[in-house]
């Protein structure tokens, strides 16, 4: 029925999974940077600055993880044959 059911699930997987991390990164950090809005400018910048890698690297993990597992899910699902 669908030839190279392996490689559409990868493309999924990896895909997802970059698209999560993406994402799963930049949430984190905004919500890591919020810590820093009760600052003066200078110190809420350079709370910033100190905050942001740690953030992205977390959520980027996360993000990344999460969204392959469920990447593969979905195209074992849309690649699964039917027991007609």
């Amino acid at each position: 029925m669908i030839k190279n059911k392996v490689l559409i699930c990868t493309f999924l997987a990896l895909t997802s999974g970059l698209v999560g991390g993406y994402i799963s990164g930049q949430i984190t950090s905004i919500l890591h940077s919020q810590k820093c809005q009760n600052q003066g400018w200078v110190l809420k910048e350079v709370c910033n600055t100190w905050v942001t890698p740690g953030a992205m690297w977390q959520g980027s993990t996360t993000g990344l993880w999460t969204g392959t597992v469920l990447g593969a899910f979905a195209g074992g699902v849309v690649t699964r044959q039917s027991r007609n």
